[in-house]
C-alpha cells in the first residue's frame, strides 16, 4: 500500500506541476452512456447511478496513471469511506456523460478525489461529487494504519 500512495504522490505532484496542495483543473475525463438501465420512473437518471458513474471513472482514472492493473480488486488498496454527491441538472436517456476526475487531497493513508459530471453536448454541469478513500488491504479486511 504504501508504494501505491507513493505512485500516487509523485503523479499527482506532476500534475500539479509540482505544488502539492490541489488541483486548479481536471485533466483526466471519463465517456459514459447513459443506459435504459440508468433511468428511474421520473424518466431521468436514478440518483444512485451517479456514484456508479463516478466510481467507473475513479477506477479508469487509477488504472491511466498506472496505479492499478484493472484486474484483482484485492490488489487496489484503497476503499471508499465517504461520498458526496451534489445534482444539479437531471441526465437523460441517449445522452453522453463526461466525468472529469482529479484528486484533490492527499493525506497520509486518504486520498480525497473530485469529480464533475457534464452533459458532453452541451458541456452543462450536472453534478459534482468527492470521495475520500481510505488505505485498506482487502486480503487482511482491515484498514492500513
Amino acid at each position: 500500500m504504501v508504494l501505491v500512495l507513493n505512485k500516487i504522490f509523485w503523479n499527482f505532484q506532476w500534475q500539479t506541476t509540482g505544488r502539492c496542495n490541489h488541483m486548479t483543473e481536471f485533466k483526466f475525463r471519463h465517456l459514459i452512456q447513459v443506459r435504459y438501465s440508468d433511468i428511474d420512473a421520473q424518466q431521468h437518471v436514478n440518483n444512485t447511478r451517479y456514484s456508479t458513474y463516478i466510481e467507473s471513472a475513479r477506477l479508469a482514472y487509477l488504472q491511466n496513471l498506472n496505479l492499478w492493473d484493472g484486474k484483482s480488486f484485492l490488489n487496489l488498496g484503497i476503499t471508499v469511506a465517504d461520498v458526496h454527491i451534489a445534482y444539479r441538472k437531471p441526465l437523460y436517456l441517449g445522452q453522453t456523460v463526461i466525468v472529469a476526475t482529479r484528486i484533490s487531497r492527499l493525506g497520509n493513508k486518504s486520498i480525497q478525489f473530485k469529480y464533475q459530471i457534464q452533459e458532453a453536448e452541451s458541456a452543462e454541469i450536472c453534478a459534482t461529487a468527492e470521495t475520500i478513500n481510505v488505505a485498506y488491504d482487502f486480503h487482511t479486511e482491515q484498514s492500513i494504519a
